[in-house]
């Protein structure tokens, strides 16, 4: 009888015994993440630890997710998103890595920025729309952080919710990373819907040279504008200058080459793991997410449209230095996935030339 007893208790403490169908549910969507990233090669650095984590998070009895018992993700969670450190150390890390050369050298190109946001403030009158529904509760608070989903920047996502509404923090990090890990198919269709094959074929020169000391002063620059106009955002922006001034200033090489690559893989990797570990059957399948999902999509494709709409009106406008309106779409951020969307569809038209470094 013990020993029977024992083999019940046993079965009873297997995960057969304790899937529930929300489990096995987001378990497959875990996989179809893993399916993207391995096998269609969608963004493997945030899709493989996203994925991983949401099939982690769903095991039951585990805990892996639980910070009250100290399931590793869940301390990963707390430490690192939570806190908004995460974030500004992906921003280190992509200010490292990247070259404002032809932004100096064409500063109207940052208007494409600024016309790609339509999208955050559809998703946020969207949210607010659905407040008025009986069935989700959405407060401007709220609004606010599932419109910065349109910016498709995981870490300004994170930690503009991490201040506003700390409750949506986990369906809003899955939103905004799912969609920058999805920028290569949603939006080569709107990018070519918006254009015409001419307009696609459009090469881009580099209208000066851009002195060194020009790279050093620009994020000085930055930051000051940024602590005069914006001091709430300076965290964000002081990280991602901080970086590009050390790869600028050249003085400091180990510490940018640390900064462009361990530091921000490792980070990847833990904040890979801790948005997937919100993708918890009991949390995510609700109508909130869902909503947040689709007015996340929404914002996105809008602000990818907007801001190739603006690239054409640019073109038009210049015709002395022609500016190919697919980099437009790049205005939504996603970094580096739609700059690399944006010169992949350029290239399919011209393969000569490359749109990478002005997207």
């Amino acid at each position: 009888m013990d020993f029977g007893r024992a083999l019940l208790e046993f079965w009873n403490s297997t995960g057969v015994m304790n899937f529930s169908w929300g489990q096995i549910v987001m378990i497959l969507v875990g996989m179809v993440l893993l399916f993207l990233a391995i096998n269609k090669k969608f963004e493997p650095l945030l899709l493989v630890p996203i994925g991983f984590g949401a099939i982690l998070a769903n095991i039951p009895l585990a805990e892996i997710a639980n910070y009250a018992e100290n399931g590793f993700i869940g301390l990963l969670y707390h430490t690192g998103v939570e806190t908004g450190l995460f974030p500004l150390l992906i921003f280190m890390g992509v200010g490292a890595m990247t070259d404002f050369g032809p932004l100096i050298a064409n500063p109207k190109t940052l208007l494409l920025g600024a016309a790609a946001q339509f999208g955050i403030f559809v998703a946020l009158l969207g949210a607010l729309a659905l407040g008025l529904t009986p069935w989700i509760d959405f407060n401007l608070f709220d609004a606010g952080s599932i419109g910065i989903i349109g910016g498709a920047d995981g870490p300004t996502a994170i930690y503009v919710t991490s201040r506003l509404s700390p409750n949506l923090l986990g369906p809003i990090a899955v939103a905004a990373y799912s969609y920058m890990a999805l920028v290569p198919i949603i939006q080569p269709p709107i990018m070519r819907l918006f254009t015409t094959k001419s307009e696609r074929m459009i090469k881009m020169e580099q209208l000066r040279h851009v002195t060194q000391l020009e790279k050093i002063l620009f994020p000085i620059a930055v930051l000051v504008v940024c602590i005069i106009l914006l001091p709430s955002a300076t965290p964000l922006i002081g990280a991602l200058m901080l970086g590009n001034l050390a790869k600028e200033s050249g003085v400091v090489n180990r510490l940018s080459d640390t900064m462009a690559n361990a530091m921000i893989n490792i980070v990847t990797i833990f904040l890979g793991l801790s948005v997937g570990s919100k993708m918890q059957a009991d949390k995510f399948l609700k109508l909130e997410t869902l909503g947040i999902l689709a007015l996340g999509l929404i914002a996105f494709s809008i602000g990818t449209m907007t801001g190739v709409l603006l690239g054409k009106l640019m073109n038009k406008i210049s015709r002395k230095h022609p500016i190919n309106p697919l980099i437009g779409a790049a205005g939504v951020s996603a970094v580096p996935m739609a700059a690399r969307v944006a010169n992949k569809v350029g290239q399919e038209e011209n393969p000569h030339k490359f749109l990478l470094m002005h997207a």
